[in-house]
C-alpha cells in the first residue's frame, strides 16, 4: 500500500493512496431484516430493502397501528376501515391493539374518550432473521393515564416470501388497578382487504378446531384463525391470527365476521383486572395460497417456540 505525504496549513498528513481502509475484517454484513425510522412518526419494516409493513404512531392518531401488511404478491392483505361502513368503523386500522372497556372507558371507538398515545421509542433492532421496534404508549382518558403499555413489534422472515408479525405487550396499571371489562372488542384486531372477505370476495375463514366461516368461528375458542382469499386475479393469500399459550385466556375467543374482520378477544368470557403487569403475545402469519390445517398447526407450534423479548430498557 503506497503512502503519500502532503503539507496542509503547516501540518503533515498521511493519505492512503490505494483507497480507504475498512479494517482487517472488512465490512460487516448488512442485516437482511431492518426497522427503518421514517419521517412523520413511522417505522418501515423491510426485508432486503422491500417493505413488508409500516408502524404508524403519530401524535394525532387515536392509537398506533400497522399498515400495509404486504403479501408475496406485493399487495396489502389489510385495509384501513370497513369497506361498507367507513365512518363508524374508522377505528379499523389494518392491524391494531385496543380495547372497548377499560374502567368503563372505550379505547376502541374513534368517537370515544379513550386514546392510546405514543410516548417514546426505546430501541430499534435489525438482524438476519428479524427486526423490531420497542415503544412505550399511554392509555389516556380526558384527565388521567390508566395504563402504561410497553410494546415490541417484530417482523420475522419465513421461507417462500412469507413472514411473521409478532405483537408483544406488557400492560401495567398507572396508579390503581384497572379492569378490562367483559367485551368481544379487543385486544388484537385485523381488518382484511376487501377482496379477501367472505362476503365481498368469496374468501374463507378457518380455525384450529375445524370451524369454517363466521357461523363456525365467531366467538369460539381456538389457537388460531385463518382468513384467506383472492388478492389479485388468480392469486390467493391470507393472514392467520395466532394466540400464544401464555396469554391468560388461551385458547382465546375469536371475534370474526364474513365482512373481512377478525380479532382476538381478551375478555369475551370475563373481565380481567390488571394489578400486576400483564404480558401478552399475539402473532400474524402472512402467507401465500391457502395453507392446509396441518401446515397452520405447524406454524402455530413454530410461533409458540419463538423466544419472548425482554421489556427491560436498553441504553
Amino acid at each position: 500500500m503506497r503512502m503519500g505525504l502532503f503539507l496542509v496549513a503547516g501540518f503533515t498528513v498521511n493519505l492512503l493512496l490505494s483507497g480507504i481502509s475498512t479494517g482487517a475484517e472488512g465490512p460487516k454484513p448488512v442485516p437482511l431484516m431492518q426497522a427503518l425510522p421514517l419521517p412523520n412518526y413511522e417505522t418501515s419494516f423491510q426485508r432486503d430493502g422491500v417493505e413488508l409493513t409500516r408502524y404508524h404512531y403519530g401524535p394525532g392518531l387515536r392509537r398506533p397501528f400497522l399498515y400495509p401488511i404486504v403479501g408475496r404478491s406485493g399487495r396489502s392483505l389489510t385495509r384501513m376501515g370497513h369497506p361498507h361502513d367507513p365512518e363508524s368503523h374508522s377505528h379499523h386500522n389494518s392491524v391494531w391493539i385496543s380495547h372497548n372497556d377499560v374502567n368503563g372507558v372505550s379505547f376502541w371507538d374513534d368517537r370515544a374518550k379513550g386514546r392510546i398515545a405514543h410516548r417514546r421509542i426505546e430501541r430499534f433492532e435489525d438482524g438476519a432473521e428479524e427486526a423490531s421496534v420497542s415503544t412505550v404508549n399511554e392509555w389516556l382518558t380526558t384527565n388521567s393515564v390508566l395504563v402504561i403499555e410497553k410494546h415490541v413489534v417484530t417482523v420475522r422472515t419465513l421461507p417462500n416470501d412469507e413472514w411473521f408479525l409478532l405483537l408483544d405487550l406488557l400492560l401495567e396499571s398507572k396508579n390503581a388497578p384497572v379492569t378490562f371489562g367483559k367485551t368481544p372488542f379487543g385486544l388484537a384486531g385485523v381488518r382484511l382487504a376487501k377482496s379477501i372477505g367472505v362476503h365481498d370476495g368469496g374468501g374463507r375463514i378457518r380455525n384450529s378446531e375445524g370451524g369454517v366461516n363466521e357461523s363456525g368461528v365467531l366467538w369460539k375458542r381456538a389457537k388460531w384463525v385463518d382468513y384467506s382469499g383472492a388478492i389479485k386475479p388468480g392469486v390467493i393469500e391470507g393472514v392467520t391470527l395466532l394466540d400464544h399459550p401464555t396469554n391468560p385466556n388461551h385458547p382465546t375467543f375469536f371475534h370474526v365476521r364474513n365482512d373481512g374482520w377478525m380479532g382476538a378477544s381478551l375478555t369475551h368470557d370475563a373481565p380481567r383486572t390488571v394489578e400486576k403487569p400483564l404480558r401478552l403475545r399475539y402473532g400474524l402469519y402472512v402467507h401465500r395460497e391457502s395453507p392446509s390445517d396441518g401446515k397452520l398447526n405447524e406454524i402455530w407450534n413454530k410461533f409458540t417456540n419463538l423466544p419472548l423479548p425482554s421489556f427491560n430498557r436498553q441504553r
